[in-house]
């Protein structure tokens, strides 16, 4: 069987009159996230660790923001085109285990239901999606608040044979 491990990183600032998405889930919070999509990080982060665990370049590749068909697009959308594209290669998810830095609002009480989530979206079990929280001791944009990070890593094994 061949394994392969991919790493995503993902940031966005946080701005007023913006929904705050993290994980597939809305979060009630006075800011949200600025980008095309619904920018939210923790997804992804996801989907570029998956995307280059693959090699297959990363999310700006697959999901442009310059492109009217991503704009305010739901991030689950784009992960589970992300999940297709690594099985489209013969590739299935073994784990991911994410993190995301923020200050505010305090995000352990909505792990659970982003576990969930983000498992349903992938097809895997819930008990396979890792998910942390930290804040970056006031230090930095993150400390200050004025934005939200994310790291993942993924491992994916190859399903089919070598010969594709």
């Amino acid at each position: 069987m061949k394994i392969r491990t991919g790493f995503g990183y993902d940031v966005h600032a946080l701005t007023a009159g913006r929904e705050l998405w993290l994980g597939g889930i809305k979060i009630e919070h006075t800011q949200g996230l600025q980008g095309h999509s619904d920018a939210d990080v923790l997804i992804h982060a996801v989907c570029d660790a998956l995307l280059g665990a693959a090699n297959l370049r990363d999310i700006g590749y697959h999901f442009p923001d310059t492109a009217g068909e991503y704009k305010n697009i739901d991030s689950k959308i784009l992960l589970r085109d992300t999940v297709q594209l690594i099985r489209n290669k013969g590739y299935e998810i073994g784990n991911i285990d994410a993190t995301v830095c923020a200050e505010r609002p305090k995000l352990n009480p909505h792990i659970p239901a982003m576990q969930q989530t983000l498992a349903s979206v992938m097809g895997i079990d819930p008990d396979d999606v890792s998910i942390k929280a930290t804040t970056t001791e006031k230090l930095g944009f993150t400390g200050r608040q004025e934005g939200i990070s994310a790291y993942a890593t993924v491992l994916i094994a190859r399903t089919l044979p070598d010969t594709l």
